[in-house]
């Protein structure tokens, strides 16, 4: 059945060949005027009538009873027309011997008038937000949520043909209308003065809209979700029973393919307000949509009115304002007028080492050691020109680099061979240990911590392994400037492979 239904959609559509045929003049003009007529409540039309309104419209030039009577031949073969014979009684003996017809509309013709006549007026987009319908649907919803067992099938019939009505226009008349303010005629107008005078409206329709969906967004979606399947079947059951007791000419599909069309309009329902699966709502897209548009209709104002300031003359502005430092009676009171004025400057990021003496975490910024950098300035205007100087040699430095560096590696060294020969070290054993110490321990537990193993190998081919990762046992190691509180840790220190040839070629030398 449905796979029949699907063929029948994808049919070729003859009915259409009169807006693009070659004589399409002629055939819309007939066309229009059988729409206009049943418009009027006037359904079967004579040839001479046709024939007759053509001419006084003076479209079509030489314009003959003959073609008027090909063209209507032509358009019911396309199954735009349908014909009759017309009873009337014949007044002259011409009349008498030809066959007279009268002509009806079709309904496929009649949607195509009305499409046809709906776009000869679309100028744009069009649409427009209207945030009572978030209301409406609410308690549409409600009703269906706490009456349906009350409901006649009339009752139910015309609740949903309200309720899905008002939610087809609430989702073209947003669709539209938001995709009018992306068109590049809204571009263009953002860009104008004159858009200065339309924003302030602008922002407050679409800011309304926003507040309504919020405020109404809720309700909408726990009726939804309060509404079950039993509830939507009866009441799907119920509109479904509706259209097949209405009286039809018309031949009408089965209750079923109704019951299936009608889950499926509540189910684009759902998804438009609730989402489906990991993907948003319609809702939520329309709410972003709407809020991404009053922030560019901002951002345009802005740039506008700043390229209005920039060609504006700020002497006077600037002259009182230098006036106003030069009365100030200290440096203090300067300072207070500048941030009033001017604000916080923009903030520079200066990238330097990190040359901290002490772990305090009390101490200050201003007794840190000052980190020295040399700004260049970024004027494109040359400076007077400079003597070359030569290359300095930093000899010297490179030594005392070099020195400092080899100290540091033997202390660090005098330390290591320390631990060795003790093998096992326990953080409540020490005693009052200097800052150097203090650290390379938390360096080496820190290593330790962060190994899946617990263990690492020093450059020297020491491997310093922890063997209580876990422990709930509590110490304090009591160093030079402080003390601090830390798990009971245990450290075993042993050589490695070559590292004792190495430490004994250290001792010897």
């Amino acid at each position: 059945m449905e796979s029949q239904r699907m063929t029948r959609s994808l049919r070729s559509v003859p009915e259409l060949k009169y807006a693009n045929a070659e004589n399409v003049v002629r055939y819309r003009a007939i066309m229009r005027y059988f729409y206009q007529e049943y418009k009027r409540l006037r359904y079967w039309l004579k040839p001479e009538e046709i024939f007759e309104a053509i001419t006084e419209w003076s479209v079509v030039p030489e314009y003959t009873l003959e073609q008027c009577l090909a063209d209507l031949s032509q358009l019911e073969e396309w199954g735009n027309l349908a014909s009759r014979h017309d009873g009337g009684r014949a007044t002259t003996l011409e009349e008498y011997l030809k066959k007279k017809m009268q002509y009806l509309l079709r309904p496929y013709s009649i949607e195509i008038e009305r499409l046809l006549e709906t776009l000869e007026k679309v100028t744009g987009y069009g649409g427009s937000l209207e945030p009572t319908l978030f209301d409406k649907i609410a308690d549409k919803l409600f009703d269906i949520r706490h009456n349906v067992s009350i409901y006649e099938e009339d009752d139910a019939l015309e609740l949903w043909n309200e309720l899905y009505e008002v939610f087809v226009r609430l989702h073209e008349n947003a669709a539209d209308y938001i995709a009018s303010l992306q068109t590049a005629k809204a571009e263009e107008m953002m860009v104008t003065e004159s858009f200065l005078v339309f924003k302030e409206k602008l922002t407050n329709y679409l800011q309304n809209f926003v507040q309504a969906l919020q405020r109404s967004a809720y309700k909408i979606e726990g009726n939804l979700e309060r509404i079950g399947d039993p509830v939507r079947d009866l009441f799907l059951e119920k509109v479904a029973d509706g259209i097949t007791n209405k009286p039809s000419l018309e031949e009408l599909p089965d209750k079923e393919e109704i019951v299936a069309e009608l889950k499926q309009g509540w189910a684009n329902l759902r998804r438009w307000f609730l989402g489906e699966g990991s993907s948003p709502s319609e809702l939520t897209l329309l709410e972003r949509a709407t809020k991404e548009a009053i922030a560019r209709i901002v951002r345009s104002v802005i740039r506008i009115q700043e390229r209005k300031r920039s060609g504006l003359s700020r002497r006077k502005e600037l002259e009182h304002l230098a006036h106003w430092f030069a009365q100030t009676e200290s440096l203090e009171e300067s300072h207070c007028l500048a941030a009033s004025v001017f604000g916080l400057f923009v903030t520079r990021h200066l990238q330097g080492e990190d040359l901290r003496t002490s772990d305090r975490a009390d101490m200050s910024m201003w007794e840190e050691v000052p980190t020295i950098r040399a700004l260049r300035s970024r004027s494109r205007k040359r400076g007077e020109r400079r003597e070359t100087e030569p290359v300095r040699e930093n000899e010297e430095r490179k030594q005392r680099e070099r020195e400092a560096y080899l100290q540091r590696q033997a202390e660090e060294w005098e330390a290591i061979r320390e631990m060795v020969e003790r093998g096992r070290l326990r953080i409540s054993d020490l005693n009052v240990v200097p800052s150097t110490t203090r650290l390379r321990l938390l360096q080496w537990i820190g290593r330790c911590s962060t190994s899946p193993s617990h263990s690492f190998v020093t450059p020297e081919g020491v491997k310093v392994a922890m063997t209580n990762a876990k422990t709930a046992e509590r110490a304090v190691l009591v160093s030079e400037d402080g003390e601090l509180y830390l798990p009971d840790y245990e450290l075993v220190f042993t050589f490695i492979g070559s590292a004792l040839e190495a430490a004994a070629t250290r001792e010897g030398d």
